[in-house]
């Protein structure tokens, strides 16, 4: 079974500008046909010519169908390599952050494509997206233990875009042991969250610095925080001088976290909670006439795929639009997308047309992107996912 994978003419063009994605319709299937690797192989690429132009691996079944991990002719895909890339991957975070809680390692940015991984303390939480990543699960986990010492380190690998990957899903223990309540430390505040049954890794560090703004408009007012999960926004709005805080989130797991939350940083009282369907709820506050000053929207992916769009945007524009309708005359909104697919002059687009069906008039204050420990890789627009913006909401002019 051959180990080299050959481009068809003319296909490594993106690869030469910086991707690292190769496209099953780019392969010289005469040549190296894809059906005769296995999946997750490590191969090295070539272009129509013969040129070697890096080292990565194969997946047959998926429209990705292989991944550059290394141009360097002279590395291997191996546990020398992954410790090389956690060191880098290592130097800026804690160039960056004070204390060891942030996303360690972001994938295809920090040069190992299909891994994620967030740190908490002692302890890492790990996410394998491929099928190649998972045939090297173990060098991953060996190079982490080597470079970060950790108390131990789960494996999170539930996520539903491993079946796109043909590879199962699981949870499982792969070094020391993991505390089912991790410890998070955030703007001056104290979290914990479910290491094996939260959201993702259980933590959405690509917030952070969003909520580091945010929190400058909170002080002695009324704040909605919709689609709150375990209380991010909601304590550390309490902790910046909130009035009130309302949670509204459809999980009552992630509620009881809230309040959990709530309570470590003795800000209990100022935070109460709601469960239900988002939609729902803003529209029964409204018939309750509830009033707000500042709302914040942090949603799930509403446009998971690209297919996905216009019921997508659908979407964003009535949440967006039922916010509105909960805001005082000079409110703040605070809106974010983590759709990719979901561009951030459309998502602004979108909150326009919100705001000039509820008559009202919209002034953006600060626009952010997902934190730093999050990097963006330039030729990989897929890596810029996320967008937020704070805008003042005044009556018509």
């Amino acid at each position: 079974m051959s180990d080299v994978l050959r481009l068809a003419k003319d296909q490594d063009r993106r690869l030469r500008a910086g991707h690292l994605w190769i496209y099953s319709n780019e392969v010289d299937n005469a040549a190296t046909p894809l059906k005769s690797f296995e999946v997750g192989q490590p191969v090295a690429v070539e272009n129509a010519q013969g040129k070697w132009l890096g080292a990565g691996y194969v997946n047959p079944n998926s429209l990705i169908c292989a991944r550059l991990v290394t141009r360097n002719r002279e590395l291997a895909v191996n546990v020398s390599l992954f410790v090389h890339r956690i060191k880098v991957a290592l130097a800026l975070r804690e160039r960056l952050y004070d204390a060891p809680y942030y996303r360690l390692l972001f994938g295809e940015a920090d040069g190992l494509p299909g891994a994620v991984v967030d740190r908490f303390g002692d302890y890492l939480v790990v996410q394998i997206t491929t099928a190649g990543m998972e045939q090297q699960r173990e060098a991953l986990v060996g190079a982490l233990v080597k470079v970060l010492k950790p108390s131990g380190v789960l494996l999170r690998n539930d996520s539903a875009v491993r079946e796109l990957e043909g590879i199962p899903r699981y949870v499982e223990l792969a070094y020391g042991d993991v505390p089912e309540r991790l410890e998070v430390l955030e703007g001056g505040c104290r979290f914990e969250v479910s290491a094996s049954e939260g959201q993702k890794t259980g933590w959405f560090y690509d917030q952070a610095a969003n909520r580091d703004q945010f929190v400058r408009y909170v002080n002695g007012l009324r704040v909605l925080d919709v689609c709150s999960y375990v209380g991010a926004w909601s304590v550390r709005a309490a902790a910046a001088g909130a009035a009130a805080v309302t949670a509204v989130d459809a999980s009552a797991q992630a509620l009881d976290l809230v309040a959990h939350n709530a309570a470590l940083n003795q800000v209990e009282d100022q935070i109460d909670v709601i469960q239900g369907d988002a939609f729902e709820v803003l529209r029964e506050l409204r018939g309750q006439r509830e009033r707000y000053d500042v709302v914040v929207l942090d949603p799930p992916a509403f446009i998971k795929r690209k297919k996905d769009l216009k019921a997508g945007t659908a979407a964003y524009r009535r949440l967006n639009e039922a916010a509105l309708g909960l805001l005082e005359k000079d409110g703040i909104l605070v809106t974010a997308s983590c759709s990719f697919h979901m561009q951030g002059d459309q998502l602004l687009r979108t909150v326009q047309q919100s705001a000039r069906h509820s008559d009202r008039h919209l002034q953006l204050l600060q626009q952010g992107q997902q934190s730093p420990d999050h990097p963006i890789h330039p030729a990989i627009v897929e890596t810029a996912y996320l967008k937020a913006f704070f805008l003042r909401v005044l009556p018509t002019l």
